[in-house]
């Protein structure tokens, strides 16, 4: 399995976890929550921030867009849309934030156009959100791209995952099992699908979880091997939006790359030996040596 690279770091199978903190549309369309989340990413100690991107014109049908949806941007699911979107002015602005931060960005395109809006930015690479798998002109376009790809499989079967796996056309892939429920129970999360995974692909496997704790997403890493693993987070998980408890607050996600930093210290190399550390002992306690 060849390493895939991320900015300046790598995901493989000896490397330490990649982590992002899925903002997604936990900013509430607010640039100011948007920092918020990037400084709170940045505190705990992510690698990277993700959001979404979508062109609402293609994702949804004008008759979605109409639907009554009382909310803070108005009363249709169209207004609330709108709402949530960032332009181009706005990713400018997210883009200097994670440079001064440094911290890794990139998002979710939904849509070719997206996918060509997000081309213009310093994107370390995209990902196909769970709901996308299946859209092959898209799978095309951002194997394309020359970018490395994150491929996120809730709702998919194995099949969908390795037809999905051939679109993109290129090995800088990281494929992440993921269940599509919001918030997850645990007894649904299945983690040993990224044996599966592993075994099927000759690429990172990694682990997008949506359960409230952080115990599945340490395990998956401390007895799954999992190379990556993305999280959303939150300010506060009472806020309004979705997503929102589904998500990490901050104590939560420090928790997370505390205990993930510390599974892959004591994880260490498969390599049996007599280490230098125990010759001390070794010398002292040994009675017997025939062999």
């Amino acid at each position: 399995m060849n390493p895939v690279k991320i900015g300046n770091k790598f995901c493989g199978a000896n490397t330490k976890p990649y982590t992002i903190a899925e903002i997604g549309i936990n900013h509430n369309g607010s640039l100011e929550t948007a920092f918020k989340l990037i400084d709170l990413a940045v505190d705990a100690g992510f690698d990277a921030v993700k959001f979404q991107k979508r062109d609402l014109s293609i994702v949804y049908t004008p008759e979605e867009l109409l639907k009554p949806r009382e909310n803070f941007y108005g009363a249709t699911n169209g207004d609330l849309k709108r709402g949530l979107e960032f332009d181009y002015s706005d990713y400018e602005k997210i883009q200097n934030y994670c440079d001064t931060k440094s911290i890794d960005w990139f998002a979710s395109p939904w849509d070719l156009n997206s996918l060509a809006f997000l081309e213009k930015f310093n994107v370390v690479a995209h990902k196909v959100a769970s709901a996308c798998l299946t859209d092959a002109n898209l799978l095309k376009a951002m194997g394309k791209t020359g970018k490395p790809i994150i491929l996120s499989t809730g709702m998919s079967s194995l099949n969908q995952v390795r037809q999905a796996v051939e679109l993109i056309g290129h090995d800088q892939i990281v494929i992440l099992h993921c269940v599509s429920t919001y918030p997850a129970k645990n007894s649904d999360l299945n983690l040993s699908v990224i044996n599966t995974l592993k075994t099927e692909f000759s690429l990172p496997v990694g682990y997008s979880g949506h359960e409230v704790g952080v115990l599945p997403s340490v395990l998956a890493v401390s007895t799954y091997g999992a190379r990556m693993i993305e999280r959303h987070i939150t300010l506060d998980r009472s806020m309004w939006g979705s997503d929102q408890s589904a998500s990490l607050e901050s104590t939560g996600a420090k928790k997370l790359i505390s205990y993930i930093n510390e599974s892959y210290e004591v994880i260490g190399s498969p390599e049996k030996k007599i280490y230098d550390f125990e010759i001390g002992n070794l010398e002292k306690l040994r009675r017997v040596k025939d062999f």
